[in-house]
């Protein structure tokens, strides 16, 4: 036994002990343990002495700055010399070149200590630069593909935002490169999947994975649990749904195929579905395919309606309109904020754009009855817009009071409204005030001398009722400020930005 313990240690004295630096050594390739500065870090614990990597230009990458001799670096960074050993008033130094993933310059592994470098020393530092080498390659290509992704991800946002302002040339322009195919397409259906703002980013990788890039699939600026899925393929919802059935917490909310005009449409009835998704235990819905307020109206009349209502637009330059027109549909759905960052621009922007649209209609935003009016008007042109069959005909002169009081309308607000009767809190009148004060809880409360909160709690208890969300401002809001316009429990909005002595002009309301 004695004599072969002193072969071991024969072995070892030979190799400098190599075994058992070799394995610490190793040890920093390990998934766990990969990190430069450690690994400089032990080196200089290993020799004894202080170790610093530059960079090619000079900066410290990691240990400790060691005065050296620029000449000398610079050849060995430029590749005339690979490694370089020398005294300098008793400090001895080794320089090292260590290569880096192009176009990155090479590094310089320094190592200087008071002992003359040994075989086990000179070892160590040769093969600490090897390791060091391939843990930059590492950190290097992991950040070149953390970069890849960021901009191929920064580009689909930047397609859906052309879509939402109705730019769809450029927006296949810009897709064709990446993804051919993915928008040569007429029509489109927007999914929404909802987690925690946490589960997102792994959320949006499953989204990509189950849709084999063959969907546009987009991490919502404005909401941080949101992803936006739009797919021209039916069978996309199907693997949407199975991908949202295998994770808790996830719901699913997906709109009507719509043309790739109306994204920003689109887009609003997918947050609409989710908000039903929530409560169904599939955890998924699509926008329900209800009775809208305009598929009760006179076609003829209600287009005559709309183009009356948005002719001050017609002035503008195409581009410009749609603009503008996009914008304050999103702006009148969501918030200014979120409607900022859906559309990738400031909400200063979001307001100015409303602003002269509200100035071109000679109108006031503020009121909900003008709100839920123009955007009617908003989608009526939009649908018109993707059916330009429809265009037949000259228009008819009307006012909106006749499209609203025709009796399909007046049939389909009552039975709507009248679901709030059996409600002995009166939640009917306390939700007209609540409207017609616009929406501000404060002054309906004042007015019908309750406190806010119960006039909240009342907004609130009519949801289920109707069926729709009113304390998020959006479509569900507006068709039943419609439904109270029809029966004449709420004054006509005033729509001054029509020529004057037609039927929507002040004199005539």
């Amino acid at each position: 036994m004695a004599g072969r313990e002193d072969g071991t240690r024969q072995r070892d004295a030979d190799t400098g002990g190599h075994a058992g630096w070799a394995q610490e050594l190793l040890d920093h390739l390990r998934p766990a343990g990969r990190d430069v500065r450690r690994v400089v870090t032990w080196l200089a614990g290993a020799v004894d002495a202080e170790v610093g990597l530059r960079g090619g230009d000079g900066g410290l990458l990691a240990g400790t700055g060691i005065p050296l001799d620029e000449d000398l670096v610079a050849d060995i960074t430029a590749g005339r010399i690979a490694s370089a050993a020398l005294e300098d008033g008793g400090c001895h130094l080794r320089l090292v070149r260590v290569e880096r993933v192009r176009p990155a310059p090479a590094a310089v592994l320094a190592v200087a200590r008071a002992a003359p470098f040994d075989r086990r020393a000179a070892d160590i530092v040769t093969h600490t630069a090897q390791v060091v080498e391939l843990l930059l390659a590492g950190d290097e290509s992991t950040a070149a593909g953390h970069r890849l992704r960021r901009a191929t991800s920064d580009l689909r946002l930047a397609i859906l935002q052309l879509l939402m302002v109705e730019d769809t040339v450029s927006a296949r322009r810009v897709a064709a490169g990446l993804w051919p195919g993915l928008l040569d397409t007429d029509t489109a259906c927007v999914y929404v999947v909802e987690s925690s703002p946490e589960e997102r980013d792994r959320l949006a990788e499953e989204c990509l994975s189950a849709t084999g890039e063959r969907a546009l699939v987009v991490r919502c600026p404005a909401v941080d649990g949101h992803v936006i899925v739009l797919t021209p393929r039916d069978a996309t919802g199907d693997v949407l749904r199975s991908l949202v059935a295998r994770f808790p917490g996830v719901f699913l909310g997906g709109s009507a195929q719509q043309s790739l005009a109306r994204t920003a449409t689109a887009y609003g009835q997918a947050v609409s579905a989710l908000a039903v998704a929530r409560f169904r235990p599939e955890k998924a819905a699509v926008y329900a395919e209800r009775t809208r307020p305009e598929r009760l109206m006179d076609p003829a009349v209600l287009r005559g309606w709309t183009a009356r209502v948005l002719r001050p637009l017609d002035v503008l330059p195409h581009h410009t309109r749609a603009e503008l027109l996009a914008t304050t549909r999103l702006g009148l759905e969501f918030t200014a904020v979120n409607t900022a960052k859906v559309l990738g621009v400031s909400r200063n922007t979001v307001r100015a754009r409303m602003d002269r649209v509200e100035g071109l209609l000679g109108t006031d935003f503020s009121d909900l009855t003008v709100r839920a009016a123009v955007h009617l008007a908003l989608n009526a042109e939009a649908a018109l817009s993707a059916h330009p069959g429809g265009h037949t005909g000259e228009a008819s002169p009307a006012p909106l009071t006749e499209l609203l009081t025709g009796p399909a309308m007046r049939t389909w607000a009552r039975e709507l409204l009248g679901r709030l009767d059996p409600d002995t809190r009166d939640l009917r009148r306390t939700l007209r005030t609540w409207i017609a004060v616009g929406g501000n809880a404060e002054r309906a409360a004042r007015r019908l001398g309750v406190h806010a909160q119960t006039v909240r709690e009342h907004v609130r208890s009519s949801e289920p009722v109707l069926e729709r969300e009113l304390l998020a401002a959006g479509s569900d809001l507006y068709e039943v400020v419609l439904a109270h316009l029809a029966v004449g429990e709420l004054d006509q909005p005033r729509l001054h930005g029509t020529k004057p002595g037609h039927p929507d002009s002040p004199v005539h309301e």
